[in-house]
């Protein structure tokens, strides 16, 4: 603990394809997943793609979650950028459960 040690999260670089009428919807929903927006480039068709820096962790369920927002008609890809340090309400939370399974797993023996 002298070292003071960082937890480090993946980041991914992720771009989602929209129609313009969604393009809000998913930006909020992108600020609620920690995701940085860095920018939108409109493309042909009434559609926008919206590019984004967000933790890897938040992606699970994004897919449902895009389709569901969309009507269907959102499509994102997505690879990995860098790992960043994790916020420090997610490092106590992630620790804390760490501790606790030690603890089960020491109860155990």
């Amino acid at each position: 603990m002298e070292a003071q040690p960082v937890l480090l999260e993946p980041i991914v670089s992720l771009k989602v394809v929209v129609p313009d009428s969604y393009t809000g919807d998913v930006m909020g929903d992108l600020n609620k997943r920690r995701g940085r927006v860095l920018g939108m480039n409109p493309i042909a068709g009434g559609k926008q793609q919206i590019e984004a820096d967000v933790p890897m962790s938040m992606l699970f369920g994004y897919c449902t979650d895009l389709r569901s927002m969309t009507g269907g008609r959102g499509v994102y890809s997505y690879e990995f950028a860098r790992y960043e340090q994790a916020p420090s309400d997610v490092q106590e939370k992630e620790v804390a459960a760490r501790a606790a399974k030690v603890a089960e797993n020491a109860v155990e023996e």
